[in-house]
């Protein structure tokens, strides 16, 4: 018997063998995600003449099952970004401790000047390029709201493919199909941005979040805000839709057992 401290809870090696990495069979390939399995749906965001919206509710699902009712996906990186993250949790918290490093490094290495969302938006997608052409992407879709280096609204999205586009309002998953319309019929294109004001963006912005409440079966009622202007970020992020219930289906003809 070997009595070393170091050897205690190890089988013996004179009566099973060394004890090596071989137990792991580490001799495959290497295998990655191929599907996303914890899941945060859709972020909704919108310009106004003096910054950005960004809306995401806070329910991961485990698949179809509403499993984690407090995930935050909106990330505020300075007071100039915010990120918002829809797609794989997991992932999402990958990416949050490569902002938060970038961050450290920023705040020790830099001449004073913060990464600015164009900045931020640049460095994303990168990173969600050489993940997909490693063939291990990050299963998310990003929306990077803030302000760019002349003070403007910078609005524009990263998808897992490394794609990037910008514009005035952005959704990503059910959003894209549900919120959008939504917002477009208020902000139809940049030159509409200037007439728009903080309030009837928040309005807008949480007038999205309540159609995809009803119409999203990934979303709930609880959500996280922010407002990004040239005075910094407000982020609220256990906010909930007011006087929202299904209470209304009950005078439905055919919900439940009503019948007449």
């Amino acid at each position: 018997m070997n009595h070393l401290p170091q050897a205690w809870g190890r089988p013996r090696d004179d009566v099973y063998g060394a004890y090596d990495q071989s137990h792991f069979q580490m001799g495959g390939p290497n295998q990655h995600t191929q599907s996303p399995i914890v899941t945060g749906t859709s972020v909704v965001a919108a310009k106004f003449k003096d910054g950005i919206v960004i809306a995401a509710d806070n329910l991961a699902s485990y698949g179809s099952l509403a499993r984690f009712t407090d995930v935050k996906r909106l990330r505020k990186f300075n007071d100039q970004v915010v990120v918002g993250f829809g797609g794989d949790v997991s992932d999402m918290q990958y990416l949050d401790r490569l902002l938060n490093s970038l961050d450290i490094r920023e705040n020790y290495g830099s001449d004073g000047t913060p990464l600015n969302a164009k900045n931020l938006h640049t460095y994303l997608s990168k990173v969600m390029y050489k993940r997909r052409s490693d063939f291990n992407p990050l299963w998310n879709h990003l929306l990077i709201a803030g302000l760019d280096g002349e003070d403007k609204p910078f609005l524009a999205s990263a998808d897992l493919l490394g794609t990037t586009f910008s514009a005035p309002t952005l959704a990503t998953g059910f959003g894209a199909h549900l919120a959008q319309p939504i917002l477009r019929r208020s902000i139809p294109d940049e030159a509409a941005v200037p007439n728009v004001s903080r309030e009837e963006a928040v309005l807008l912005v949480k007038e999205a979040m309540k159609v995809l409440f009803y119409r999203d079966a990934r979303s709930m009622d609880k959500y996280s805000i922010a407002v990004v202007t040239k005075d910094g970020v407000e982020l609220k992020q256990d906010e909930k839709l007011e006087s929202q219930s299904w209470a209304f289906a009950e005078g439905i003809r055919g919900y439940g057992t009503q019948v007449n």
